[in-house]
This record gives C-alpha cells, structure tokens and sequence, in this order.
C-alpha cells in the first residue's frame, strides 16, 4: 500500500513546501533527536535527516527518522553513496519504507578525508544519479537494481540536491537535468547567499523546461556571526557568498549579528518566493533548529497548508 508523501502532495497541490533538517547525534541518544524534530513540528513539512554529515559518524539517518516518524513528523531519509554498496542501500530503502518513511534525498557524501575518520574506504558502487534511478525502479517497475521483482515496492518521493554555485557555472544546469532524467522528484539546493547568481541559474532550468518536470526548493542557511560569514566564503568549497553580505554582518555589533542573520535569511526567501521553478524553501538551521520557526514565520510561511 502507498503512503503519500505529505511533501509530495504539499508540491503537487501548487503551494510552496518549506523543509528542515535535523542532524543526528554522536551517540545513542534519542532525545536529543526528539529535541530537535520538536522545534520543527508546526512549521515544515518534512525533515531532512542527515546521514553521516560531513563524514563524522552519527546515530544512522534509517535510525533517527524512524524516531521523527513515531512523533508523528514526516522524516527525509537522506542516503549518501560513500558508506554502503547496492546491496545495503536497497535493503535500507524497504526498511525504511517499512515503517512509514516515503521520501529519501539521493546524495554522494562528503569524502572521508574531511571527516574523522580520514582511513575510511569510499565504497560509491553508485553514483547519487545510478541511485536515483534505482530508487525509481524499485517504485515504478517493483524491480531490484539487479533485476529482481520486488513484493512490496517501496513507493519512494525521490529527492536530491543541487549546487547552482559551483565551478563550472555552465556546466550546472546540465548536471540538474541528468538528475531529472534518472528520475528525481524534487531538489534541495546548496545554501544561497548569492541570490543574482542563484536567479540567473534558475533562468537555465527554466529555459530548458526542468522546472516543470521537477520541484526546486531553494536552500536557505542563516548565519549567526560575521565570522561565519568569511568561513563560509574562504573555506566552504561550492559556497558563494558575496562581499556584501560578509560586509552587512561585520556592520552590525556582534551581539546583533544572528538577529541580522535572520533577517537576511528571510529577505532571501521573500525575494526567492517570486523566482520562476522555486516551489519551496529547505532552511538549514545547523545546530540552530529553535531559529526555523520564526524564520518561516516572518517569511509569511505559516500556517502549514492542511492536505
């Protein structure tokens, strides 16, 4: 039996969709998850659960979201291909499915050198493309990436992310549409601070008709200081933050500068929210969760629609 992804009917019902994230803890420690998960009940319509983020180990993203389902919230299983072969990622996928979680984010992972464990093995005998359409096959054909039937076919939303701001620039609305080709539903973008850049790249997709064919949400990150800010900049690989914004925060006294944060953050949804092809915002509030609800709320994105 198919449970309706409550994001998928958000986005097919032509109203903006607002997405969060919660990353899992460094240990067995399942109310942390649900401190987390609580902050957002109310006001997104899903939330990400990240998988191993940035290559450090956590409580496994299969295990949280299945805490953030017995809350009665809509978990994102996210599934990166660095840790696991086809074998334990379709396994994964009906266990998941199993217990209610419909909508997965399709990822490669951050290599295992910037994590902490640097000796790790890669393993990526997918690519997030080859498990995108996977992930299709096993819901639109009941088919095993081998070529199996399936009893039972776990009815996925199919999700996977997008970087508008990395090199080649060109070269990035071509990468989208190989994703749509395999078969995504929907795309969480990188965090936007260069919003002329951003446009400019959603002017591509549309030219090339992918905005009908898949539902972009723009990726939205406050910043809580100035400092942040020029990491973000300098450090960040794939991140564009522009001169302006690192001047705006350093302009404000420190103390003020996570209100100024906020406040950015909700003028880039105001003005993103009348961009053609952008069908939602995923705020990403890491390790600043109590932030999401204002944020969506002084964005005009409350009440959440009822479906």
């Amino acid at each position: 039996m198919k449970t309706e992804s409550r994001l998928e009917k958000i986005l097919s019902s032509g109203k903006l969709a607002v997405t969060s994230e919660c990353g899992p803890p460094r240990g067995a420690l399942p109310e942390k998850v649900k401190e987390k998960a609580e902050m957002l009940r109310g006001c997104v319509d899903a939330v990400n659960v990240t998988d191993n983020q940035t290559a450090m180990v956590r409580m496994s993203s299969w295990a949280a979201s299945v805490i953030i389902k017995q809350m009665g919230l809509d978990p994102v299983l996210q599934m990166v291909c660095r840790d696991r072969n086809r074998l334990a990622m379709q396994s994964d996928i009906i266990g998941a499915y199993s217990f209610g979680i419909n909508t997965m984010l399709c990822l490669s992972g951050d290599h295992p050198k910037f994590g902490d464990h640097p000796m790790a093995a890669n393993v990526y005998d997918l690519d997030s493309v080859q498990l995108i359409q996977t992930v299709k096959k096993m819901r639109d054909e009941g088919k095993f990436q081998g070529g199996a039937d399936i009893a039972g076919p776990p009815k996925m939303f199919i999700g996977a992310a997008a970087n508008p701001f990395a090199d080649p620039f060109e070269l990035r609305v071509m990468r989208l549409a190989k994703k749509v080709k395999a078969g995504v539903d929907f795309i969480q973008t990188q965090c936007i601070y260069n919003l002329d850049k951003f446009e400019k790249w959603m002017e591509g997709v549309c030219e090339r008709g992918l905005d009908e064919k898949v539902h972009i949400l723009a990726g939205i990150t406050p910043m809580k200081t100035a400092a942040m800010a020029r990491y973000m900049k300098n450090k960040v690989p794939g991140m564009d933050v522009p001169d302006d914004v690192v001047k705006r925060m350093e302009g404000v006294p420190k103390e003020k500068q996570a209100e100024e944060g906020v406040k950015i953050a909700v003028e880039s949804i105001e003005r993103l929210k009348t961009v053609k092809g952008v069908h939602g915002f995923h705020i990403m509030a890491i390790e600043w969760e109590q932030k999401v609800p204002e944020i969506v709320e002084r964005a005009g994105l409350l009440p959440r629609p009822e479906v």
